[in-house]
């Protein structure tokens, strides 16, 4: 005797009953793509940098160390940078992560980078505790004591070919992991050439890399107000005559300040009666 199975979903009346429609083959794989690009495009994303402009906010340093991979760390107790062991905190999610997906798991991972405008030196604060500056004596010397930036808290990245970026100080030498008497490891800061230990992973936040490209745009004039080409302004305005033209470096300089207090117009229109004045006298 055969028992009919009822479905315990609750329905309501008027409901239409929705048909299950069979996942087609290649489905799957687009519609996973298509969810890790929506993943992608996240503000909080973790994301590697393309050039050095973007290297901002928080901001994941870790490196494929001889032994294993490590990351520079900030132990708010002892005042100290670490080098962790990445594998030492991995969880099981992260453990079958390749190492340029890794992202950090805890904030004393994580450092600020912030910059000056248009300057192309970048200064890393801890994360946790105080705020402390990450920073460079002459010998070399690398500590995070300092709560105030000057010249030995300024970090020139430099991103490489192969998406790695080195970090050189003030006195023009590359931050690197050196090992130590005991098998310690140990930041340094006096590395000539940018080797194998002076090359990190860098990531950060997707909402940072595209906050440099907006500046990029702006600056190159994409974004903003279009420039005021003086020229084809003079031939559809003020041209007369076979389409004469006149510019000057005081006209030029009179006419950016008429913008700038919004009497573009009223400047121009007085510009062309001078011109013509000078024309007829």
């Amino acid at each position: 005797m055969s028992v009919e199975v009822r479905s315990t979903k609750l329905k309501f009346k008027g409901e239409k009953t929705k048909k299950k429609r069979k996942r087609e083959e290649g489905e799957e794989g687009s519609s996973s793509r298509r969810r890790r690009g929506e993943e992608d495009d996240q503000p909080d994303t973790w994301v590697r940098p393309d050039q050095a402009a973007e290297i901002r906010g928080p901001t994941f340093i870790f490196q494929p160390s001889d032994r294993s991979p490590i990351c520079i760390n900030y132990d708010s107790t002892r005042g100290k940078i670490m080098l962790q062991p990445l594998d030492k905190e991995a969880v099981e999610e992260t453990k079958e992560t390749s190492l340029t997906e890794r992202v950090p798991t805890d904030v004393s991972q994580v450092w600020v980078t912030t910059r000056v405008a248009g300057s192309p030196t970048v200064n890393l604060r801890t994360g946790v505790g105080e705020g402390k500056f990450l920073s460079c004596d002459k010998h070399g010397l690398v500590s995070a004591d300092r709560e105030a930036r000057g010249p030995e808290e300024e970090w020139t990245p430099v991103v490489f070919d192969d998406g790695m970026v080195a970090f050189m100080n003030v006195y023009e030498k590359y931050l690197s992991v050196d090992e130590v008497a005991g098998g310690q490891l140990q930041l340094r800061g006096d590395s000539e050439e940018a080797g194998f230990r002076e090359r990190f992973y860098v990531k950060i936040q997707n909402r940072y890399k595209k906050e440099a490209h907006e500046e990029k745009k702006l600056k190159e004039g994409m974004l903003g107000e279009a420039s005021m080409d003086e020229v084809s302004t003079n031939k559809i305005y003020q041209a007369w005559g076979q389409a004469r033209s006149v510019v000057s470096h005081e006209d030029r300089k009179a006419l950016k300040k008429a913008k700038k207090e919004g009497r573009l117009a009223e400047a121009m229109l007085d510009r062309r009666a001078k011109l013509k004045s000078d024309r007829f006298c």
